[in-house]
């Protein structure tokens, strides 16, 4: 590797750490989660289950937990995986990783 490409490569990932760094310092609110699972919580609730936002922690990750028919369905890990979760780190700044509970 070339000492231009290790210099461009040591400036990309210093960007990237500094990126992460002030992602990590943004302090999401629940009500902002909250906000974006009432997009998807009618589709949830239609088949008799809900989805309940437990809380956040100091790195900015959601903790969801299903509730109802959905607490015990097979395909609740595929929609979650799928669905709710790609959701909230999509449309949620700040968050960084949604665990489901």
């Amino acid at each position: 590797m070339s000492e231009e490409n290790k210099t461009e490569t040591l400036e990309q990932s210093l960007e990237k750490e500094a990126k992460e760094n002030e992602e990590a310092n943004i302090l999401v609110s629940e009500e902002e989660v909250e906000q974006c699972l009432d997009k998807i919580r009618p589709y949830i609730q239609h088949d008799g289950g809900d989805i309940e936002l437990l809380g956040i922690d100091e790195q900015n990750v959601a903790y969801v937990s299903f509730r109802g028919a959905c607490a015990g369905c097979m395909m609740a890990a595929d929609d979650f995986s799928s669905g709710i979760r790609l959701l909230l780190l999509d449309e949620v700044p700040g968050i960084r990783d949604v665990v489901l509970v």
